[in-house]
């Protein structure tokens, strides 16, 4: 495999957790960002898994009050998990509202598109959609994929817009490993890199998590003015690093687009009232 091309990886901190568990978060990370709905052999196709071994959760998940099962079969996120606070309003129409200028980006920058946001374990970005480059070397991950915070534009960018209190108690737990040399590996690098980030609106990444793949991450706001997610290109880094500021450029238009769509108004950012 090319070193530009990046398939997807084993989930960050999966040496072992338990995979019924494992498989449970991805199912509900994956239907908490759909408003109408997931069938079983979407969710099977998306994560990889197979339909037998999936349905025994679905069933658990349904029964308990987490997951909900429409007349056409679909699965939607139940009663319980809306208690708990999952499966807010932006969330679950992002990929929906965020997709046409995700489409726009890919069109103009020839690279794979990605719409990120937090984990629910606080500890990844999660790719819940993706408009794949058209280039037959491309930068490549699946919907639902996980990638660490610390060495990725998508995860450094939503990490970086967060209240400083959610941000420090994320970062205090955070394991920094280390995937390149160029990996951010020490606490006060990546908060050095942090403040870089709220300070340009955007992050490049060249090479933190593979050799030979760049990304490029701007924040997504919502109408409160809180981050919920990350718009970001990724490409090999030998075609995106000459072209480092108009991509830039265009990642940080597209991701004011969605955030104007989901009701945000330029400068209302929330990223002030909990700042040190």
């Amino acid at each position: 495999m090319s070193p530009a091309v990046v398939k997807d990886r084993e989930r960050p901190g999966s040496a072992g957790a338990h995979r019924a568990a494992g498989r449970v978060v991805d199912i509900l990370e994956l239907v908490v960002c759909t408003r109408d709905g997931l069938p079983l052999r979407e969710l099977s196709a998306r994560l990889g898994a197979p339909k037998s071994s999936l349905l025994p959760l679905l069933r658990t998940l349904t029964a308990r009050g987490y997951l909900e099962q429409g007349a056409l079969g679909e699965y939607r996120l139940g009663r319980k998990a809306r208690e708990l606070g999952m499966g807010s309003a932006a969330h679950a129409e992002l990929p929906e509202i965020a997709r046409p200028a995700l489409r726009g980006l890919m069109q103009r920058t020839g690279e794979t598109v990605f719409l990120g946001v937090l984990g629910g374990d606080g500890t990844a970005v999660v790719f819940i959609d993706k408009i794949e480059s058209e280039q037959v070397i491309r930068y490549t991950a699946g919907v639902g994929a996980r990638r660490p915070l610390h060495a990725t534009s998508s995860g450094k960018v939503i990490l970086a817009f967060l209240p400083s209190s959610q941000r420090e108690k994320i970062l205090r737990s955070l394991p920094l490993k280390r995937y390149t040399e160029q990996t951010v590996t020490s606490l006060p690098a990546l908060r050095a890199s942090l403040d870089e980030v709220r300070h340009t609106g955007v992050c490049l990444n060249l090479d933190e998590l593979a050799i030979g793949a760049a990304g490029i991450a701007a924040p997504i706001f919502d109408r409160a003015g809180h981050v919920v997610g990350a718009c970001a290109i990724g490409g090999p880094t030998d075609r995106v690093r000459p072209r480092l500021k108009p991509l830039a450029a265009e990642v940080k238009a597209t991701a004011h687009v969605i955030s104007a769509l989901l009701g945000h108004r330029l400068g209302s950012s929330a990223l002030g009232k909990d700042q040190p």
